[in-house]
């Protein structure tokens, strides 16, 4: 798991390396073992007064599609640096008028043993049609839970961070043995 000051350290270095006015804004550099997903704000287009749903989406689409192939040699060049640097895939995002849209991003499979009553939760999601396999299923729950224990597990990683700081800081050497 990654430590809160190494989350910090990515954020930064992304924050500085980043050249002006890419983005409005940078929303997000999100971390875990295999990937760093930096996300950033870019402005919603124009539209007409009056404008149906359907041609806000439209406009939309088509600024996040033009961002992103003004901008793609640069954001390869920023990506490979910090690849180099910290050992993990870079993906991007934009946010454009409250939607999120992610670029392309690492789908890490994820092995786990399962015991049958698991196994039915899985199968109950696939026959009710919310999953259409075992490993969307299990991709579901997962964001299930973060939807619903966010802060838990920021309590969790915080904890995490302090068991860290005190491993780092081993024995004292002040033992009488």
């Amino acid at each position: 798991m990654i430590t809160n000051e190494q989350q910090d350290e990515i954020r930064g270095w992304f924050a500085g390396r980043l050249p002006e006015g890419l983005f409005e804004a940078l929303v997000e550099v999100a971390v875990d073992r295999e990937e760093i997903v930096v996300t950033g704000r870019v402005p919603a287009p124009t539209t007409s007064e009056g404008a149906s749903d359907a041609e806000r989406r439209g406009a939309v689409e088509g600024r996040v599609r033009e961002f992103r192939e003004r901008t793609r040699d640069e954001r390869i060049g920023i990506a490979r640096e910090a690849e180099h640097r910290f050992d993990r895939k870079v993906s991007w995002a934009v946010e454009c008028d409250g939607r999120r849209v992610l670029f392309t991003h690492v789908a890490a499979p994820v092995m786990t043993r399962l015991r049958q009553p698991e196994r039915q939760v899985l199968d109950t999601l696939i026959e009710s049609g919310v999953a259409r396999s075992r490993s969307e299923a299990l991709a579901w729950c997962v964001r299930l839970v973060q939807r619903h224990a966010d802060g838990w597990l920021d309590e969790l990683r915080d904890s995490l961070d302090e068991v860290r700081r005190v491993r780092e800081r081993g024995p004292d050497g002040d033992t009488d043995g």
